[in-house]
């Protein structure tokens, strides 16, 4: 049964509002879908980068979506950007391993369209794009994001976003994407008595 957007739910000591559910992200990858197509006049010499997690699904997503209105199949990579974050040094043991990226195709002189599923400091993207450079020069690199909740840190921002969510830095966005959790959601959570 799928639970309306801004539908509170309660879970052991907090408190957790939906603020998507599955067609509100289909629908916001949808239009993120025919904004990329917009903005780079089609699909011709793009790439797509998701970053592990989540943001491979919605690639992948984006893919299919973009071969329906263009009629091209658009290559899809995946990004580990462990190594690359900035609090590496600060945490190397209880890390888990890193995922393997894999881009089965030449970076340089694409237009790449790196894939997250949440924009928050900006340091996730910082070292997404230094990963992504490591392995070539692409002619463009451009940001799409299912939801950009502010607070961030560094001078990044997403050429293109689902959905803008204000958030208080103490609360947890967390999305479910039936790829890897088994259902399209998304939830704001915090601490109970912290609303």
């Amino acid at each position: 049964m799928a639970i309306p957007s801004g539908t509170a739910l309660q879970q052991e000591g907090e408190e957790s509002v939906q603020i998507m559910d599955a067609d509100d992200i289909r629908r916001a990858v949808t239009r993120i879908g025919h904004e990329i197509v917009e903005k780079n006049h089609g699909a011709a010499d793009l790439a797509l980068v998701g970053i592990l997690t989540r943001g491979v699904p919605l690639a992948d997503r984006l893919a299919a979506l973009l071969l329906q209105i263009e009629g091209v199949e658009v290559p899809v990579g995946r990004l580990d950007i462990g190594l690359y974050r900035d609090d590496y040094a600060s945490h190397p043991t209880g890390r888990s391993a890193p995922a393997p990226t894999s881009i089965p195709f030449d970076v340089t002189g694409k237009r790449i369209v790196l894939v997250d599923e949440v924009l928050f400091t900006g340091r996730t993207v910082r070292a997404a794009l230094s990963a992504l450079l490591d392995l070539g020069r692409p002619a463009s690199i451009q940001l799409a994001v299912l939801l950009d909740r502010g607070h961030r840190e560094l001078p990044i921002r997403p050429d293109f976003v689902g959905k803008n969510v204000p958030t208080a830095r103490q609360e947890f966005v967390q999305v479910c994407l039936r790829e890897v959790d088994g259902e399209d959601r998304a939830l704001i959570r915090k601490r109970c008595g912290s609303f």
